[in-house]
């Protein structure tokens, strides 16, 4: 059976589920620590990642357990970095298009490289499919033109699928419904020259959860660190020098 079958017959059972996964999940803060700096050596890049709450570092004790944290960390080696985070718990795409056209205009840098994260929201949220696309399209505008964003890492969706937090059969249709539009977004993005599909391979990221059983815990934190940056050093990089003969 088909998780579109299964959305309508065990519709009551989801809602129900989720009432009770809301009511009994710990609500874990966003990290304290700097949410922009600049460190590093080599040619400069700059950086912006924009997302939701895992993006924003809830399950980490500090933004340097977090993923912008140990993506500076991995990145420093390589470029003089800096670096923005913009990102808030609960944060939908369609939200997110609507706060970045509201931030004043003064505020909007020019940045190389863009990490969005997006998407857990609005697969819990039931937002539609093509709708959800419609809105990546409205933030991803709103970066190339407010923040002259050149390439833009659109980071895989979460494995809903590994969420100890959820219980079955709810955990199976979110981690289904989750795979599709990840599988979406990886086709979106070959579509667009300035996109840049980065699945999240943690089959065994179960382990790796905070404490709430819904976002990354630092060491979870770190992979998607160090995958989204073997990607910025593969496009961005400095080119090796070739000694001449």
């Amino acid at each position: 059976m088909g998780y579109q079958i299964a959305s309508g017959a065990l519709a009551p059972v989801f809602a129900l589920q989720g009432r009770r996964v809301r009511r009994a999940t710990p609500r874990l803060p966003e990290p304290p620590g700097p949410r922009s700096g600049a460190r590093g050596v080599g040619p400069p890049l700059r950086l912006l990642l924009v997302g939701d709450s895992a993006t924003a570092g809830v399950g980490a004790a500090s933004q340097d357990e977090a993923l912008s944290g140990q993506l500076a960390d991995e990145l420093a080696p390589t470029f003089r970095l800096s670096w923005t985070l913009i990102a808030r718990t609960g944060a939908t795409t369609g939200g997110t298009a609507r706060h970045l056209a509201r931030v004043p205009a003064e505020e909007c840098r020019a940045f190389d490289v863009a990490v969005l994260s997006l998407g857990g929201n609005d697969v819990m949220g039931r937002r539609p499919l093509d709708r959800w696309v419609e809105d990546l399209g409205e933030v991803a505008a709103l970066l190339r033109v407010r923040f002259s964003v050149r390439h833009i890492l659109l980071s895989g969706l979460p494995p809903m699928h590994l969420f100890t937090a959820l219980p079955q059969p709810l955990r199976w249709y979110l981690g289904a419904k989750s795979r599709k539009f990840d599988r979406a977004l990886a086709g979106w993005a070959t579509t667009l020259p300035d996109c840049e599909h980065v699945p999240l391979a943690l089959a065994d990221g179960a382990g790796l959860l905070a404490t709430d059983g819904l976002h990354p815990g630092p060491p979870l934190y770190h992979r998607w660190a160090v995958a989204l940056a073997h990607r910025i050093r593969a496009r961005w990089g400095p080119v090796p020098s070739v000694e001449p003969r």
